[in-house]
């Protein structure tokens, strides 16, 4: 086997059964169809299900494996439900997040709740629940929690999202430590500035090209950059690594102050 064949094969999949928590569109779905490209069986997790289900439906004409289940990241009973249905599952995407854009003084208290509880403790739910369940079966497995740039760096305007996201960077570090011991490996992914379907008109606009010269290779991430970075996380490909916090953001992070 070349050298080339032999990393194909690590990111491989197969074998594998893969859930994606938010997967009803956006990251979701794009780390669904990847992960089941990679030839795992997908799990799409999220409270839209009838979104999940035409995911899902495509995924299948495509002859790859793919199933729902209802789970609201920010219930714990919800989330416990939801797993009880899976069983185990070796690749866990902790992608489900939202954000409140407005300033500091203006974000209200139910701003807070919901994006922290989405974004930080429903995370904390979903890879706690999953680490137990891989645990008690005697499995290894991966866990990639979906950060953010703004883990490490801030931005107006987004105050509870910024906040959650650093959350997320130090629970990934806490999370590898605690479950090192069960093989179970908790990594995190960072992207920058993504250009999808829902900010492309502002990221064309005059402010968002403003943003862009900001970033040192001035240009916005597209979705195809966290391909490699995702499956290299969740397969075996990333057999060493765990508590890694990986940037995807064309060097955003290494800005100039």
């Amino acid at each position: 086997m070349s050298g080339t064949d032999r990393i194909a094969s690590l990111c491989r999949l197969d074998g594998k059964r893969a859930l994606v928590t938010g997967a009803s569109s956006g990251f979701g779905a794009h780390f669904a169809q990847l992960l089941a490209d990679a030839g795992a069986e997908v799990v799409l997790a999220a409270r839209r299900v009838d979104k999940l289900r035409s995911l899902a439906e495509a995924l299948q004409a495509q002859g790859q494996v793919a199933s729902v289940v209802e789970m609201d990241v920010s219930s714990a009973a919800s989330v416990k439900a939801a797993f009880a249905q899976t069983g185990a599952c070796d690749v866990v995407i902790n992608n489900a997040g939202i954000t409140v854009t407005r300033g500091l003084l203006d974000q209200s208290e139910a701003d807070w709740d919901s994006v922290i509880d989405t974004n930080l403790k429903g995370g904390f739910l979903v890879a706690t629940e999953a680490a137990r369940l891989l645990r008690d079966a005697g499995k290894p497995g991966s866990i990639v929690n979906i950060a953010s740039v703004l883990g490490e760096r801030v931005a107006a305007g987004v105050a509870p999202y910024a906040i959650s996201k650093a959350g997320v960077v130090q629970a990934t570090k806490v999370m590898a430590l605690e479950l090192a011991r069960y093989q179970i490996r908790v990594n995190a992914l960072l992207p920058g500035y993504v250009v999808t379907d829902l900010n492309r008109e502002f990221l064309d606009s005059e402010p968002g090209q403003k943003l862009r010269q900001r970033v040192p290779t001035r240009q916005f991430c597209q979705l195809s950059d966290l391909d490699g970075p995702l499956l290299l996380l969740a397969s075996d490909a990333g057999a060493g690594m765990t508590g890694a916090c990986v940037p995807v953001d064309r060097g955003h992070l290494v800005s100039s102050l």
